[in-house]
């Protein structure tokens, strides 16, 4: 059986999105089909469009969505239909080395489902990090899904699926901000307001907050941030070391990531402090840095894919944390729109002027 559902689709480099009509087919063996309940508008989903990721034109756009599993293929066990699921865009092997070691948030064999969504005419479409949920219904592989609380807000829970995730285990799981620490983080969109959030779920004491935009600025103390700095008009690496007794936070996060933030998260940060890399760098940036630096300040230098979260752990923690009104993901809305309102809602996102947009189905 196929399905004929409404769904974003980008045709062309850079041309504006279209909602279709595309044909899902049933699940296969290890995979699940899931009815979207809300996807929330990422900014990979534009770089998909602007062929910024790959060329592999059309693409079925959005992956930060939450909602039902309708069925599922041979083999499934770990979801069942009536499921409310939190889609993911890592689904482990379980049998690679890094999962071999007991580090599967490090998998190095992730994996999607198999069986092609198309257009109507057949053309088989490429789903945004494999799962492409600006769309009525959506096929992926079954541990692409977690099961969270269904009494949690469609809305609220699909933000999980990235940024947030992203923002919030760059402080915690990368970074290991924790009771009293202090932590800078240069970039308050979505990710950085997100590491804002969890750096104070985990208790950090001081929790600064780094931007050129006064109005984002003022976002970060509602989500946490104790400080704030507009680096449009002060030295960034001076004003954290400012406010930390002269010596520099003990994590940096960057969530901007471009060459200049980077190196103030490497200078910001305290001696033997860890600089966080969860900002997404264009192909051709690159890092120029005295070695001697490296050497001579000791403490880490990460990168943080996906905030090294393992979903079917931090997922359903981090739901918990919302339902006892600890950590509010509704915060991170600024508004909910239709599949129709995608174009706008990119544009929007470009202007800095939401935190997300959420698209209702």
């Amino acid at each position: 059986m196929t399905h004929e559902v409404r769904a974003v689709v980008a045709r062309k480099k850079g041309a504006p999105v279209s909602v279709e009509t595309i044909l899902v087919p049933n699940p296969g063996p290890g995979e699940a089909l899931v009815r979207v309940q809300a996807c929330g508008v990422c900014h990979t989903d534009l770089h998909y469009r602007e062929g910024g990721i790959n060329d592999e034109f059309p693409f079925l756009l959005g992956h930060e969505a939450a909602g039902v599993v309708e069925s599922v293929g041979e083999g499934v066990t770990e979801v069942a239909p009536g499921d409310f699921v939190v889609l993911n865009w890592r689904a482990v092997c379980g049998t690679c080395r890094a999962c071999s070691k007991g580090k599967p948030w490090y998998c190095f064999a992730t994996h999607n489902a198999t069986r092609p969504m198309t257009l109507a005419d057949g053309t088989p479409l490429s789903p945004a990090l494999g799962i492409g949920a600006f769309a009525e219904k959506t096929l992926v592989a079954a541990g692409q899904c977690t099961k969270v609380d269904a009494t949690a807000s469609p809305a609220a829970a699909g933000l999980l699926g990235c940024g947030v995730m992203a923002g919030f285990g760059a402080a915690v799981n990368t970074g290991g901000v924790g009771r009293g620490d202090s932590i800078a983080v240069i970039g308050c969109g979505g990710v950085g307001m997100a590491a804002i959030a969890g750096a104070k779920v985990a208790g950090a004491g001081r929790i600064i907050a780094v931007d050129v935009d006064e109005r984002k600025l003022k976002w970060a103390e509602q989500f946490g941030a104790t400080d704030t700095v507009d680096s449009s008009r002060t030295d960034a690496v001076e004003a954290i070391r400012e406010l930390t007794g002269g010596f520099g936070a003990d994590v940096v996060v960057d969530a901007v990531g471009r060459p200049e933030t980077f190196k103030q998260a490497f200078y910001a940060r305290d001696l033997a402090g860890t600089a966080v890399l969860v900002g997404v760098p264009t192909p051709e940036s690159t890092l120029d840095l005295p070695l001697l630096d490296v050497f001579g300040r000791g403490g880490a230098l990460k990168s943080s894919w996906y905030g090294d979260c393992l979903p079917s752990r931090d997922f359903p923690a981090l739901i918990d944390l919302y339902l006892q009104g600890r950590f509010d993901l509704g915060d991170f809305i600024t508004e909910t729109i239709t599949l129709e309102d995608v174009e706008t809602a990119f544009a929007r996102m470009h202007h800095g002027d939401v935190l997300r947009s959420v698209v209702i189905l």
